[in-house]
C-alpha cells in the first residue's frame, strides 16, 4: 500500500518553466504507485535503485542505523552542513532509524518486510544471517517478499565476503584497462560508474522479479553483484576474446570499429565530439572537411578500414575544425547530416535546449535549501509519468508515522526508543 509523503516538494515538472521543462501529463499516480519498497542499503548502488523504484510512485521507506547514518548523507560537498548527493539520493524516500542488530528493531524490519514487495540491502554475506533476519526468516514473513542483495562480487564464490566499492569492479570488469591513452595508465571515472549501472540494473531486476511473482505468486532473491553489470555495458569484449583471442588495449577517445571517432579542437578553444558508426555519415564529414578523395580509398568502405587510418582521418578532420569556432562546425556538421556534439559540462548541460524541452534538469522545493535543480526521473510515460514528489529528508524524520502504520501504539514506539532500537 502506498502512503503519501509527510510533506510534498514541488512537482520535477511544472508549466511554463524552462529550468524544468514541460508540464508532466495529466500529474497520473506513478506506475509503480502501491507498490512497498524497503531501502536498508548504504551508499550508492542500493539505494539508486531504490531511487529509481521511488522516481516512478513506489512508497520507498528508507531504513538507517540510529547512530549511524547513510555515509551518502556526508559523501561530497554540502551547503550550510547539508549533504547535497543525499538530496537527490534520497528522493521520493521515506526515512526511519532501525537498529537491525537488536530485539526489537528485528522485530520492526520483520513487520516491514511483511508490509513490503521488495527489500533491497548490501550488507556482507551472512550479516542479515546473523540477525536472524535471513531469505528464510524474511520469506516466513512474507511469502511474496523480492530480496535484492546487492554487493560487490555476489553472494557465493571465493571473493562473496570480501569488502567491495563500485571502484573495484571498473577496475575488474575491464573498463579501467580500456579507458586511457594508449601509452597512459588505465583510467578510472572521476565518478560512480559502476554503482549508477549496478543501480540501474537492481532496478531492472527487481521489476523482472516481480513479474515472476504475478506468474508463480511467490517471491524470491535477486542476487546482484556490482561486478557483472559493467560487463554489460562493455559489449562484445567477451565474445571477440572468445573467438578470436582479441584484447582492447586503451587507445584513448578512438574506435577499433570506426573513424572519424575523437574529440577535436575548435578554433575558439571549445572541444567536440564527432561520431562515424554509419558508413554514410564517415562519407559525410569526408565531404564536408574537404577529403572527398578519402571515400573513394577501398579501406575507407568498413569501420575496421577506416579505424586503420584513423591517424590521417584524425588529421584532416581535426585540421578543418581547428579553423572554425564551435557554432560554426555544429551548424556545419548539422546541415551535412553529420554527427557532432559539444563536450559539456554540467554548466552546458543546465543550458542546453534540448535537455531544456526534456525536462531533464528539475526544480524542486527542498526544506531546507529552498529551491535547487538535480536530474529529473529517468525516462517519461506518457499516461503515468514519475515525478520527484520530495527531496531527501532528514534522518529518522518519518519514524514515528511509518511505525505507527505498522500498528505499533506510541508507548511502544518509545519503549523501543529506550532500547536503542530506532
Amino acid at each position: 500500500m502506498h502512503h503519501p509523503p509527510p510533506q510534498e516538494a514541488a512537482p520535477a515538472t511544472t508549466p511554463q518553466d524552462p529550468a524544468t521543462g514541460p508540464e508532466n501529463p495529466g500529474r497520473a499516480a506513478g506506475p509503480l504507485s502501491g507498490m512497498r519498497v524497503i531501502d536498508l542499503a548504504t551508499l550508492f548502488a542500493g539505494p539508486g535503485a531504490a531511487t529509481l523504484l521511488g522516481d516512478f510512485g513506489a512508497d520507498v521507506i528508507k531504513v538507517e542505523h540510529p547512530r549511524k547514518p547513510d555515509p551518502s548523507r556526508g559523501h561530497g560537498p554540502g551547503k550550510n552542513g547539508v549533504g547535497l548527493w543525499w538530496k537527490h539520493l534520497g528522493r521520493n524516500k521515506r526515512n526511519v532509524t532501525v537498529d537491525l542488530s537488536t530485539p526489537g528493531g528485528r522485530e520492526v524490519l520483520l513487520k516491514l518486510a511483511a508490509s513490503a514487495d521488495v527489500v533491497i540491502e548490501n550488507f556482507r554475506p551472512g550479516t542479515l544471517e546473523k540477525w536472524g533476519l535471513g531469505w528464510e526468516e524474511l520469506s516466513a514473513a512474507n511469502p511474496r517478499l523480492v530480496l535484492a542483495r546487492v554487493t560487490a562480487f555476489g553472494q557465493f564464490g571465493p571473493y562473496a565476503r570480501r569488502p567491495g566499492f563500485g571502484t573495484l569492479a571498473e577496475a575488474m570488469s575491464g573498463f579501467a584497462a580500456t579507458t586511457g591513452e594508449p601509452e597512459g595508465p588505465p583510467t578510472l571515472p572521476p565518478f560512480g560508474l559502476a554503482d549508477a549501472v549496478a543501480g540501474l540494473a537492481t532496478a531492472y531486476a527487481v521489476m523482472a522479479a516481480l513479474a515472476g511473482r504475478d506468474r508463480t505468486g511467490a517471491g524470491q532473491v535477486v542476487d546482484m553483484a556490482i561486478i557483472e553489470p559493467m560487463l554489460a555495458v562493455l559489449g562484445p569484449q567477451l565474445i571477440w576474446y572468445d573467438q578470436l583471442g582479441y584484447v582492447q588495449p586503451r587507445m584513448g577517445n578512438r574506435s577499433a570499429n570506426n573513424a572519424p571517432r575523437n574529440t577535436y579542437r575548435t578554433a575558439d578553444g571549445s572541444w567536440l565530439a564527432v561520431s562515424s558508426s554509419a558508413q554514410s555519415v564517415a562519407e559525410r564529414v569526408l565531404r564536408l572537411v574537404g577529403h572527398p578523395e578519402f571515400v573513394d580509398e577501398p579501406w575507407f568502405a568498413t569501420g575496421t578500414g577506416r579505424a586503420a587510418h584513423a591517424e590521417e582521418i584524425d588529421k584532416v578532420v581535426g585540421d578543418w575544425i581547428a579553423r572554425h569556432d564551435r557554432d560554426e562546425v555544429v551548424a556545419a556538421f548539422e546541415s551535412a547530416q553529420a554527427a557532432v556534439a559539444p563536450v559539456y559540462d554540467v554548466r552546458d548541460v543546465v543550458a542546453d535546449p534540448q535537455f531544456r524541452a526534456l525536462g531533464t534538469v528539475a526544480r524542486v522545493e527542498d526544506e531546507d535549501l529552498g529551491p535547487l535543480r538535480m536530474q529529473n526521473v529517468l525516462f517519461r510515460l506518457s499516461d503515468t509519468p514519475g515525478a520527484i514528489r520530495w527531496t531527501g529528508r532528514p534522518h529518522g524524520a518519518d519514524t514515528a508515522e511509518v511505525l505507527a502504520e505498522l500498528g505499533l501504539t506510541t508507548p511502544q514506539i518509545a519503549a523501543l526508543r529506550a532500547e536503542g532500537a530506532l
